[in-house]
């Protein structure tokens, strides 16, 4: 089994920044894509960017592209989502998730690809 603890949310004003980071356990981390989602109320969970288990490829909701940025140390066992230039809209509990399968990330974007996912953290956005 996996546990991943997500950290760094909080509230921002409409253009700052954040950080968000995933702590993962077991021995395995770095043979699994990561990605992050968030849910706001009301709302479906959504894809907000996958990294590959390698950390060579990633891949970004549009509207996140150019303002989010994920990465990964696998010899931390971390994955991270720096976000900048936030607006109102991004406001969302995030939460980090493993793929199901290793050395896979053919359905990254996809919820149901995912088995193991973090508890959130609360995004909040002001304007």
């Amino acid at each position: 089994q996996a546990q991943l603890v997500e950290s760094g949310g909080g509230l921002v004003q409409a253009g700052g920044s954040l950080r968000l980071s995933c702590a993962a356990s077991g021995r395995t981390f770095s043979t699994y894509t990561m990605g992050w989602f968030r849910q706001a109320p009301g709302k479906e969970r959504e894809f907000v960017a996958g990294i590959t288990y390698g950390g060579g490829s990633t891949s970004y909701a549009d509207s996140m592209k150019g303002r989010f940025t994920i990465s990964r140390d696998n010899a931390k066992n971390t994955v991270y989502l720096q976000m900048n230039g936030l607006k109102p809209e991004d406001t969302a509990v995030y939460y980090c998730a493993r793929y199901s399968r290793p050395y896979d990330s053919r359905w990254l974007e996809l919820p149901r690809t995912y088995d193991y996912w973090g508890q959130g953290t609360q995004v909040t956005v002001s304007s």
